[in-house]
């Protein structure tokens, strides 16, 4: 909080006091695919576009190269709802994925 010394018309000093807000965010998410062995590399990237349809195609591609040599690629980091849609949306596709705290 911050202090203001003003006077009043009376010639009284009057102490006004500014709140100050603090944003607080809200923890974030990552959504992470997993190395699929089974679906073609073009499914995946596809069902990437699709369900996460911010990722251009050259991100998708990335995502899916990722996972495919290091065994995870980083999907998206967001907050906690949208992430659990993205993750149940590609498992739904028949991919495996999974979410943890940014932190």
């Amino acid at each position: 909080m911050s202090d203001k010394l003003t006077s009043s018309p009376g010639g009284a000093a009057v102490i006004e006091r500014q709140t100050e807000r603090v944003r607080k965010r809200s923890p974030r998410y990552k959504v992470l695919l997993h190395n699929d062995p089974i679906n073609s590399m073009d499914y995946v990237v596809n069902s990437l576009r699709e369900v996460v349809p911010q990722l251009s195609e050259q991100d998708a591609m990335a995502v899916m190269l990722e996972a495919h040599n290091t065994g995870i690629g980083l999907v998206i980091v967001c907050d906690l709802e949208p992430a659990e849609f993205y993750s149940e949306s590609l498992k739904a596709k028949g991919l495996t994925s999974s979410i943890e705290s940014e932190s």
